[in-house]
């Protein structure tokens, strides 16, 4: 064979060796981001039936909250709460009943399906209410570990998904799904975790984190069935950063009963 004719061969054989590697790369690439669609399509999937599942027309309880200080000092508070609407678009009356110092203060949250929630607090000791800012979210309501965000109802359509993988809590089996607040959604939280039951899709565990710091985590436990939604009797927040913690029990649950419209409105919150 001459030396043109070998070195032309040596070419085609190069050409081809690198026609290969490109297509193989491309085929990982490919592949990687059908595998991060599929999982973000899937994620979705999960939450929606999991918001599918625990939807209700109206809800009622009586909660009793008990918050412990960074030095295991307990504080006990109750409140009654009744909503209307479900996901996205819904109205909420929270009323504290005890102690002393907060009876009848109340916090009305009116729902949005494409943007954060609107929400006003009445104080009788004052007797005026108030609309509570965008940049006041974050606080602490009430003494409680809990936000006046986290008071909200969360809209599967307005944050985007992604699953991260299997995991166990309390023995369950879950989905770790990564949550990611939309544009419009203003929220505090740059992005959530959320642990879903496989056997009944009801949530266990959400973390929310502020960039890279993890700031709450939310604990759902003594999981029932009440009127056909699997539901979690007691929920326990925990400001990380605080070292502090509020249980929230929840008593006399009812969901779909008859409530009035006109009893979620800033007249009816200042009766």
């Amino acid at each position: 064979m001459s030396r043109r004719r070998m070195d032309r061969t040596r070419r085609t054989r190069s050409q081809g060796f690198r026609g290969l590697l490109v297509a193989a790369v491309l085929a990982l690439v490919c592949g990687a981001a059908a595998t991060v669609l599929k999982a973000a399509d899937n994620a979705r999937q999960i939450m929606e039936e999991s918001q599918k599942r625990s939807t209700a027309q109206s809800q009622r309880y009586e909660g009793l909250l008990q918050v412990f200080d960074a030095k295991g000092k307990v504080s006990d508070k109750r409140w009654t709460l009744e909503r209307l609407g479900s996901f996205g678009d819904s109205k909420m009356v929270l009323r504290f009943t005890a102690p002393a110092e907060v009876k009848a203060v109340a916090l009305l949250v009116v729902n949005h399906p494409d943007r954060a929630s609107d929400q006003w607090m009445w104080t009788p000791a004052i007797e005026r209410d108030r609309r509570i800012a965008l940049q006041d979210r974050s606080t602490r309501f009430f003494g409680t570990d809990f936000s006046f965000e986290d008071l909200e109802e969360r809209d599967v359509n307005q944050y985007e998904y992604t699953l991260v993988g299997d995991d166990t809590v309390d023995g369950a089996a879950t989905w770790k799904i990564q949550s990611v607040p939309k544009q419009a959604k203003s929220s505090q939280y740059s992005r959530s975790l959320i642990w879903v039951r496989k056997d009944n899709y009801a949530l266990a565990r959400i973390e929310n984190y502020a960039k890279d710091q993890l700031v709450r985590r939310l604990a759902y436990s003594d999981i029932q069935n009440v009127q056909g939604i699997w539901t979690a009797k007691v929920l326990e927040m925990t400001d990380v950063r605080r070292n502090s913690r509020t249980k929230l029990t929840l008593d006399k649950l009812q969901y779909n009963l008859p409530l009035k419209e006109d009893a979620f409105t800033l007249q009816a919150l200042r009766r």
